[in-house]
């Protein structure tokens, strides 16, 4: 056999192996990257699968012709590199709805690309291929973000200075880092901020990745900087519903409350169904409530109409997408604050069952944190209240609920020791605030001063037993 079409043999047989498990779908691609991205996320990947899934095999056909259409209107001459996954896709399809002869006509299409564009190496993918795959993981799950970056850097080793490819690295790395992760004293920027950076170099007209910037770099105080990309962003893409969510977000964080409202108002108008903008309206309204409750003296009416539009925000968001769960528990907690406990604890209950399937622990850290709070504050069950805080304490570190979560527990420990010296509880919360510090020498001096006031605690010796085998 010819070693190229011996070569070309084994590299399809990869591709299509890497695909076999989550199928590569294409996109349906547009001049305007933000678009390119937006276009795929929302048809291709949840429309095709959805299409096929549903029995309607025609419809996912018609999408991916589109999706063809569209890239060779897109990119012209150097569109055939791009159909790789779409025709593979289309082969894959062909072939699990019984048409192989057409499968295999399609197979032999991405042969012909193999051919004509080679990798070198039997091993190494197609870039389309690593970009799509990257594409794919970012948008399925959280859990699957390190597996879009490793497919990233892969596609940027092979063409490192592709517009998309390195978008799609900065959209994913922006999505992983921690928000707020970043403090105003570091002058090293964060890796997220460094590849937008770069991205804008490449595609400096491109407003979501001008606006992701503006949000990472108020993180570092550059407010100059990050108005001016503000302002630009909003010329470029005024209607981008991508440009006005982070330009949004970006408002509230820098207290222009009004102006966010203003924006998030604007585009849920021109798309209703966005469980983001609804979210990102409630956390307005719930600046604005606070901020209400702060004030001596408050407007009762005034925090009761902030809070009953950040509830209906909330029920809207999690009404358009069920598995919302930063809304579910921002809704419980109001619901607790309007003394609907039965309504909260339903929603509670809901969010905790949830937890079983989320992988991201910082979500479900502000999950247990939330509930804590409806216990601690509502409810006054202090049991379940510093079972929960302790559970989101462990859970990440660096957040601002786990911040939350040590100083109620501090707070608990020191009024139960005031109230009695002897409360052994005490000292054992004491002892696992120690050890979140990394502080093990003083997590088992505490843990001996529980043991004192409760030397039968097989627990506390257990926990005072691995301390000492660590220091």
């Amino acid at each position: 056999m010819n070693m190229n079409l011996k070569q070309t043999e084994e590299q399809r047989k990869n591709e299509q192996s890497s695909g076999a498990q989550l199928p590569l779908v294409a996109k349906q691609h547009n001049c305007d990257l933000v678009r390119v991205i937006s276009v795929f996320q929302s048809l291709n990947l949840e429309h095709f699968i959805m299409r096929y899934l549903q029995d309607r095999p025609k419809d996912a056909v018609s999408l991916l012709h589109q999706s063809e259409e569209k890239t060779r209107e897109c990119y012209g001459e150097e569109s055939e590199q791009r159909l790789i996954v779409t025709y593979g896709d289309l082969a894959w399809l062909k072939y699990h709805t019984g048409d192989y002869t057409q499968s295999e006509s399609y197979c032999q299409r991405v042969d012909n690309i193999l051919l004509k564009y080679p990798t070198g190496s039997s091993t190494v993918l197609h870039t389309e291929v690593y970009g799509e795959k990257a594409w794919t993981y970012l948008k399925f799950s959280r859990s699957y973000y390190p597996k879009a970056i490793d497919c990233f850097y892969k596609a940027l080793e092979l063409q490192p200075d592709d517009s998309e490819w390195n978008a799609g690295l900065a959209i994913a790395l922006f999505r992983t880092e921690a928000a707020g992760s970043q403090k105003p004293q570091e002058s090293e920027e964060s890796p997220a901020t460094k590849q937008l950076r770069r991205a804008l170099d490449i595609n400096p007209d491109d407003g979501v990745l001008m606006s992701m910037l503006a949000l990472k770099l108020a993180g570092y105080r550059k407010h100059q900087e990050a108005e001016g990309l503000v302002e630009t962003a909003l010329k470029i893409g005024p209607e981008n519903p991508h440009v006005t969510r982070y330009i949004a977000k970006y408002l509230r964080s820098q207290g222009e409350i009004e102006r966010s409202i203003d924006l998030l108002e604007k585009a849920l108008k021109r798309t209703s169904q966005s469980a983001f903008l609804h979210h990102q309206l409630a956390l307005c309204y719930k600046n604005k409530k606070i901020a209400e409750q702060t004030r001596k003296p408050s407007n009762i009416q005034r925090v009761k109409q902030w809070r009953r539009l950040c509830i209906h925000h909330l029920e809207e968001a999690v009404k358009i997408k069920t598995s919302f769960l930063l809304a579910i528990a921002d809704l419980a907690l109001l619901y607790g604050e309007e003394k609907d406990f039965s309504r909260a604890e339903e929603l509670f209950q809901q969010g905790l069952k949830m937890l079983e399937s989320e992988s991201e622990n910082s979500i479900c850290q502000v999950v247990h944190q939330r509930y804590a709070d409806f216990n601690f504050y509502h409810t006054k069950k202090e049991a379940e209240a510093i079972n929960h805080y302790t559970q989101g304490l462990l859970l990440t570190s660096k957040t601002w609920e786990s911040k939350l979560c040590a100083k109620r527990l501090r707070q608990i420990a020191e009024r139960r020791l005031s109230e009695d010296g002897n409360d052994g509880q005490a000292y054992a919360l004491l002892a696992v605030l120690a050890k979140a510090e990394d502080d093990k020498k003083k997590a088992a001096e505490f843990y001996e001063k529980a043991l004192d006031c409760d030397e039968d605690n097989d627990k506390y010796l257990s926990a005072l037993c691995t301390l000492r085998m660590e220091l």
